[in-house]
């Protein structure tokens, strides 16, 4: 059956890249909180007599609500980053490259067993940065009539 190991070589590259997706969004972080929580009652049994140890532990909890505070607020600043995002040069750049990469991959010989696989792709993905780049010079554009419109002070 050589017919489908061309075809599972071909979808390859693209399974590849959904299950890198797949795992980067299901990665989850360490829960900080229930560290503090499983710290605090340690603290809590250590004998009052064993100081050093005591304060040694509380200064590690001190770390660690410190530094969940300051993920928190750097989470905050991204989210309003992220929030902010009008499109830029950016996506025109990657517009432009998705462009020269799809005409690459059409002088691409045409027998190799996952090319059309990846011309589809590569359409399509031209396609949706041709979207994003567009709405973000349509807003620039908005924003740069809508400040010469406006009666100067």
């Amino acid at each position: 059956m050589p017919g489908l190991a061309e075809f599972a070589l071909a979808g390859a590259p693209i399974a590849g890249g959904a299950l890198l997706g797949l795992a980067a969004g299901n990665l989850k972080a360490p829960d900080v909180r229930e560290a503090i929580a499983k710290d605090m009652d340690l603290l809590e049994r250590i004998p009052a007599e064993q100081a050093h140890r005591r304060a040694e532990l509380q200064r590690v909890i001190d770390m660690r609500i410190d530094s969940l505070i300051a993920a928190a607020d750097k989470n905050r600043e991204l989210r309003e980053l992220a929030l902010s995002y009008q499109g830029n040069w950016r996506d025109i750049v990657v517009f432009i490259c998705a462009i020269l990469f799809t005409i690459i991959w059409w002088n691409v010989e045409h027998s190799r067993a996952n090319w059309l696989l990846m011309f589809i792709v590569l359409i399509v993905l031209t396609v949706l940065a041709g979207i994003y780049a567009g709405r973000g010079a349509l807003r620039a554009a908005a924003t740069y009539l809508a400040r010469r419109r406006a009666p100067q002070n």
